[in-house]
């Protein structure tokens, strides 16, 4: 009995040790990092994942939460930087809680602003300098690794909000279930982007053919292939500048009357302003000749009329300073003919969402639902839409009447190409905006981890040898019991 178990279990090592085994890639390390966008009307913070063994240099990252501040933009603490960093903590403290202790000192947070800090840095560069070293002061609290807060030029947004766009829809790179991994396609149909602040607006595409203004260009290297594209930033006409400055051009024309006509807010709607808030923006705090800015007031009466609301909107362009150029969107700003599919995001997405116009209707159709919409009364909007934010509501009709302009007599769109627009604001389970291509374009600085590598036994050889090795010890023990 003896001499046969210690025949079985020789012969289980004799088994053992003629299995092959083979090297086998352990999952790689789940990496995270935080970035916050700090916009001229809200900051939101995101929360992006991606492996560790990265794809050509560049993660692929994913989106794993979003969260989206109390309160206004931290460009409005201008008076108290203090509650800048205050209002990020809500965020900060959710963003953590979704990566795992141990790894949290080493996750890279960025925090990025736009607009609303560009604006506030022009006004009064101390308290924006003020407000970001208060943020910095927050930030450095949290176990996390910050790397700085910035202000991002307007290019800088634009162009990571093209990342973003093609990376997303699969532009860059695309996961093949059949080869088990992330193929380059071979005809990218690479897309641009339009992105619509409270501040400012972007466009950003690849142009025809090569030649191009190098002032307005940027260039990428993401996942082995590099990218140049055109890219250019309007500041001053984001959705919230462009009403502030309609509405001191209708002041303007009525120095002297503390009730204005507003054609593009509804019937029966009215609006107290202060004059004084006209110097708050580097966008309105010039004089005009026709209006003294003083801290009176001045109440705006809607009168809903279409046409006058476009019409006053296209008096905020100068598209006379571009001549004859073909190449010119307006105050003179070269722009190359426009390229390929578009996808408009943020505000072009938000006001175009609430009219029913994000589902590729014509620019007929587009056209006769905004005259529809804005030729309704206030009573009319407010019982219709109860749970719309009523200081939003109003606006709609200029804010529609504003993308209209900008992307058909700014930036050259036409009945033709009209369909080439894409109105949204999610791709999958992301959101599209700048911070997502901020993201991928800083993970070319981190560098990738070597994959772990371990001895694993081919599965079909160990379920044979462990077949095997039972079978010998059931044996063993019948022979040790006889």
């Amino acid at each position: 009995a003896v001499a046969g178990a210690l025949v079985a279990l020789s012969t289980m090592a004799l088994v053992l040790s003629l299995v092959r085994v083979e090297d086998v890639t352990l999952p790689p390390t789940l990496k995270h990092g935080l970035v916050l966008d700090a916009g001229s009307s809200h900051t939101s913070l995101f929360v992006y994942q991606w492996d560790a063994d990265k794809e050509n240099d560049t993660g692929v990252v994913s989106q794993a939460l979003a969260c989206h501040a109390q309160g206004q933009g931290i460009s409005s603490y201008a008076s108290d930087p203090p509650k800048a960093g205050e209002s990020l903590r809500e965020c900060l403290e959710r963003g953590l809680e979704a990566v795992a202790a141990a790894e949290q000192r080493e996750v890279p947070v960025y925090l990025g602003a736009t607009a609303g800090m560009r604006l506030l840095r022009e006004q009064n560069s101390s308290a924006a300098a003020q407000i970001l070293a208060e943020v910095t002061k927050t930030m450095q609290e949290y176990p996390v690794a910050f790397r700085g807060a910035q202000i991002l030029t307007g290019e800088e947004e634009g162009a990571y909000g093209w990342i973003t766009t093609n990376y997303l829809l699969d532009s860059f790179t695309k996961y093949s279930p059949r080869a088990h991994s992330w193929l380059h396609p071979e005809a990218a149909n690479v897309l641009g982007a339009l992105d619509l602040g409270g501040a400012s607006t972007q466009i950003s595409f690849v142009p025809e053919g090569t030649e191009m203004n190098w002032d307005e260009a940027s260039t990428f290297t993401l996942y082995g292939f590099n990218y140049t594209i055109y890219t250019h930033s309007y500041l001053c006409y984001g959705q919230d500048e462009m009403l502030r400055r309609l509405a001191k051009e209708l002041v303007a024309e009525s120095p002297s009357s503390t009730r204005v006509d507003h054609p593009c807010y509804p019937r029966g709607y009215t609006e107290t302003i202060s004059l004084a808030a006209f110097r708050s923006s580097p966008c309105t705090n010039r004089s005009h000749p026709r209006l003294a800015l003083h801290d009176g007031k001045v109440t705006l009466e809607g009168r809903g009329n279409a046409s006058a609301c476009l019409a006053a909107i296209k008096k905020l362009f100068n598209f006379s300073a571009c001549g004859q150029s073909q190449d010119c969107s307006f105050d003179g700003v070269y722009q190359p003919p426009l390229r390929g599919h578009f996808i408009a995001f943020s505000a072009f997405y938000y006001n175009f969402k609430f009219l029913n116009l994000t589902k590729g209707q014509s620019l007929g159709t587009a056209r006769e639902s905004i005259q529809r919409f804005c030729t309704r009364s206030w009573q009319d909007l407010s019982s219709s839409y109860p749970a719309e934010n009523p200081g939003r509501l109003p606006k709609y009709c200029a804010n529609a009447n504003y993308i209209l302009t900008l992307l058909l007599d700014a930036y050259k769109f036409n009945e033709s190409n009209w369909k080439d627009i894409s109105f949204q604001m999610k791709a999958g389970s992301a959101d599209v905006g700048w911070t997502l291509g901020y993201m991928l374009n800083l993970t070319n600085r981190i560098p990738a981890e070597a994959p772990l590598w371990a001895k694993g036994h081919l599965p079909s050889l160990w379920a044979a040898a462990l077949t095997f090795i039972i079978l010998t010890l059931a044996s063993g023990l019948a022979a040790l019991l006889l």
